[in-house]
């Protein structure tokens, strides 16, 4: 069983969706600290001068993600929601997502973690990525670093977790190999597509994977599974 211990995030990258679409179960890192320079409130979106953040307004009573309050006296929601429809309306997918994306921005009772949840398990359906969740702090998991890994790998039995390249700096083999898990590092190589504003030599890598999907639809999956694989 192949795992991937990732934090939410809103409106994740096209990489996120990639390293989930390699695996068997998506553990969602809930119960770790939060990081406001990361992408759990926040991504990017496509307009006609080059990408703007989309930030959610936080109340930050709690470090840890899963006890986060979105600042709803802020009309963010409006913000968010005028900002996709004004850049994004002529896509040709538009239509097609949207309405969803909007609907399940409108839920005011949703916290932070479980807004980004929300709109991940709507877009692995979309994009008809078949995976478990399981949240991190349903797990009940002790230790830090590279012991935490390999709790939630044997937590859930899982014999093989994929990391991320950057994580080859501090991810410890031997104590995987110990553990009988095997590591295996996801190849990403960021996909080129049709994309509103741009063009092949002003293409702009990295926003929100609704970028994506609002350009090509349900071709996106295949996009996403060609876009790399294993190291």
């Amino acid at each position: 069983m192949r795992i991937v211990i990732h934090q939410p995030q809103y409106f994740p990258y096209i990489g996120f969706f990639h390293k989930l679409s390699l695996a068997d179960v998506y553990v969602v890192m809930d119960n770790t600290e939060f990081n406001k320079e990361g992408f759990i409130h926040r991504n990017k979106i496509i307009t006609p001068s080059g990408y703007m953040w989309l930030t959610i307004p936080l109340i930050k009573e709690s470090k840890i993600i899963k006890n986060i309050k979105i600042n709803n006296k802020l009309p963010w929601r409006k913000k968010h929601l005028k900002s996709i429809e004004c850049y994004y309306k002529n896509s040709p997918h538009f239509n097609e997502i949207f309405p969803k994306i909007k609907k399940i921005i409108n839920k005011e009772s949703l916290t932070l973690h479980e807004l980004d949840l929300e709109l991940i398990k709507y877009l692995l359906e979309y994009l008809g990525i078949n995976i478990k969740i399981v949240t991190e702090s349903s797990l009940k998991i002790s230790g830090k670093s590279n012991e935490r890994l390999i709790n939630i790998c044997k937590s859930i039995n899982a014999n093989t977790y994929i990391s991320g390249p950057g994580s080859k700096g501090y991810i410890d083999e031997n104590l995987f190999n110990k553990a009988g898990i095997s590591l295996v590092y996801q190849r990403f190589e960021h996909p080129q597509y049709e994309q509103r504003f741009s063009d092949n030599n002003n293409f702009f890598p990295n926003m929100g994977i609704i970028d994506l999907l609002f350009n090509k639809g349900k071709e996106s999956k295949e996009i996403i599974k060609n876009s790399g694989g294993f190291y």
